[in-house]
């Protein structure tokens, strides 16, 4: 599959995120900013051996081991550095990383797990008739089966919380975000 066009497509699902737009600062330029999140993520998905793509490349999932890990502090320093530069600026940046923090408190604190990071389908490939998301779903539950780990998401679309509940991931925890909005967790 071809890298720039994941990310191209990555770039256009995070534009109609309620969380990516609030860590994407507002202003001029706003596509280009999108675009340096979205190769950044895609980027850190391959590193990481966690891209999943279904449907041709339609579908995209961003699945993580998690827990326990030691990442490369100076290598995660400068792509922080460059996500604040690129994408959040810095007065949001502030914001951001309390509610990351937050969010990141949600999950387990001891023992690996897999995080559904991001899961998205082009806006005309969604829906029932096409099973793209469903496809995805699979492949998660075979990962999840295989390494013996269960999966943690977070969402702040409602008609995502409603698929999370349909294919089965519990609902274990629901905020009211201080700036308005609810995210719940699966």
């Amino acid at each position: 599959m071809n890298k720039e066009l994941i990310i191209r497509r990555v770039a256009n699902i995070l534009k109609e995120t309620p969380s990516a737009e609030d860590i994407v600062k507002k202003g001029g330029d706003r596509d280009r900013r999108f675009l340096y999140l979205a190769r950044h993520m895609v980027e850190k998905a391959i590193s990481k051996d966690a891209l999943i793509t279904a449907g041709d490349g339609m579908g995209i999932a961003i699945l993580f081991e998690a827990g326990n890990e030691k990442d490369n502090f100076l290598k995660e320093f400068f792509q922080e550095v460059g996500l604040v530069l690129n994408v959040t600026g810095v007065k949001n940046a502030l914001k951001v990383v309390k509610n990351q923090k937050y969010i990141q408190s949600q999950r387990p604190k001891d023992g690996k797990y897999l995080y559904a990071w991001f899961w998205g389908v082009v806006k005309d490939d969604r829906g029932a008739g096409t099973h793209i998301a469903a496809e995805m779903k699979d492949e998660f539950l075979r990962i999840s089966e295989e390494k013996k780990l269960p999966i943690y998401a977070e969402t702040r679309l409602r008609k995502n919380a409603i698929v999370y509940q349909r294919y089965k991931f519990e609902n274990f925890h629901t905020w009211d975000q201080p700036g308005g909005g609810t995210m719940w967790f699966r």
